[in-house]
């Protein structure tokens, strides 16, 4: 039976990119995201590739969702190996630290923090029993190095960087991986391009990189398993 990886957040970006990398490699695909009408549309792109791939419709605001999504995804293909979470959009963006609340950060924290954490958890079991598995985890170059005015997914983000750490040192003896790609750019064809190129502030530009080259990133975590975390673009 084929390997299965389930996109979480999948969009037109680096979500569309990802399900591709590992599709050419004979994976199957998962596409999760709120939004069924654009699920449909990737998955029919998907198909025209060759590559077969379903849609399942979730909240990832709602992390008490985490097992029935993972549970539809096993029903329907037998299994999961990989997971991939990553689902940044325009409606997230910067904002100043002096300008940050609490309101702001509980607003961000079920989606980047509190279902990552739930769909590990779900998966944990069946990747414990087959000795095998792994959790690809996209965060910002912020939650690396901060910088002023892009507070706000930050400090969150970095909450989940450190989360991923503790993971893949903890599972990594029983051949599951854990990693993050934590990226400084802006993703070509995604809507999270248009808010942070909106966040700018006078005289900060900010880089613009390829999904593909990003899913290029992953595919080789995944295969080589030597570092946990890849940040994108690399200082000089």
């Amino acid at each position: 039976m084929s390997k299965v990886i389930a996109v979480f957040g999948a969009g037109t970006g680096l979500g569309l990119s990802v399900a591709r990398r590992f599709g050419r490699e004979g994976f199957r695909v998962a596409l999760v995201a709120r939004r069924k009408d654009r699920l449909d549309a990737l998955v029919e792109q998907l198909a025209a590739d060759g590559i077969e791939a379903a849609a399942f419709t979730a909240d990832l605001n709602q992390p008490t969702e985490a097992p029935a999504v993972l549970g539809a995804i096993r029903d329907r293909f037998g299994r999961i190996d990989v997971i991939e979470y990553g689902p940044i959009s325009g409606e997230q963006g910067f904002a100043p630290a002096t300008r940050l609340d609490a309101a702001t950060l509980q607003a961000l924290t079920p989606l980047l923090l509190l279902t990552p954490v739930e769909v590990l958890r779900a998966a944990l079991p069946e990747w414990t029993e087959r000795g095998d598995g792994a959790f690809l985890m996209t965060t910002g170059s912020t939650a690396v190095e901060p910088r002023p005015y892009l507070s706000g997914l930050g400090p969150v983000m970095a909450a989940a960087r450190n989360y991923v750490y503790s993971l893949n040192g903890e599972l990594a003896p029983s051949g599951i991986y854990a990693g993050t790609l934590s990226i400084g750019a802006m993703i070509t064809r995604s809507e999270l391009a248009e808010a942070a190129i909106a966040a700018q502030t006078d005289g900060m530009q900010f880089p613009v990189v390829d999904p593909d080259e990003l899913a290029a990133h992953y595919w080789d975590m995944y295969t080589k398993r030597d570092r946990i975390e890849q940040i994108h673009p690399t200082a000089g």
